[in-house]
């Protein structure tokens, strides 16, 4: 697998690259937006990129909206900004991870391992069922694709696809934000919760733009989320 790692810092993506190539990965670098695109756009075998957000050229939060125009790449974005607001931005336009500089290489390397993992949604899975059918939404995990009754395609990111099919694979279970990030992340964080709140709002917004307004995650207050079977 070939790991795309996009910094101004050149220390940082050496150091990055280091630990990247001693997993196993192949690594590819950019120092800016603009260059991390053109790889993208020239080399169609990288699987995953890490990527900063305050860049010369093209800042990161530009280049992911760039990249999910076309692709639901798996993204980790880094950033020495550590608000709230600054993760929900960096969340919502599209990335799929978050890590806060100054970082320890190790946990970026379980970030990395993560996002992989739910990328290629592994067949060793709780559940076996290939296609789902739930409210308005047709859900098929071996080709990682959701479209509505109508037939419409539902472009989702890897982690947005998780909780869906989660959620949709266990109808009327009510979900904590705890358990839903520990299975789709396959992680456990103190920060989970407002994670997968934005994940989830994301994740509705998209559902409710191709079906006409359609309700499918539920949330039950003080408890988690659910897809009601209907």
């Amino acid at each position: 697998m070939k790991i795309l790692v996009v910094d101004d810092d050149k220390e940082i993506v050496e150091l990055l690259s280091i630990y990247i190539k001693n997993e196993g990965y192949e690594v590819e670098n950019a120092y800016n937006g603009k260059d991390a695109l053109a790889k993208l756009t020239n080399q169609k075998d990288i699987d995953l990129m890490v990527l900063d957000v305050m860049m010369p050229t093209i800042d990161g939060i530009e280049v992911v909206k760039t990249v999910r125009e076309s692709s639901q790449l798996p993204i980790l974005m880094l950033s020495a900004k550590t608000t709230d607001i600054d993760k929900i931005k960096g969340l919502i336009s599209g990335a799929d991870d978050y890590v806060a500089k100054p970082f320890n290489p190790l946990e970026v390397m379980a970030r990395i391992k993560s996002l992989l993992r739910r990328s290629t949604y592994s067949s060793s899975q709780e559940q076996s069922l290939d296609q789902l059918a739930i409210g308005p939404l047709m859900i098929s995990k071996e080709s990682h694709e959701v479209w509505t009754l109508t037939n419409q395609s539902i472009q989702l990111t890897a982690l947005e696809f998780g909780i869906l099919y989660l959620l949709a694979s266990h109808p009327n279970r009510v979900f904590s934000a705890d358990e839903i990030f520990e299975r789709v992340w396959q992680q456990e964080s103190l920060i989970s919760a407002k994670t997968v709140m934005v994940h989830v709002s994301h994740l509705r917004d998209k559902i409710e733009e191709a079906t006409g307004g359609e309700k499918v995650i539920q949330t039950v207050w003080g408890v988690g989320y659910k897809i009601e079977n209907r």
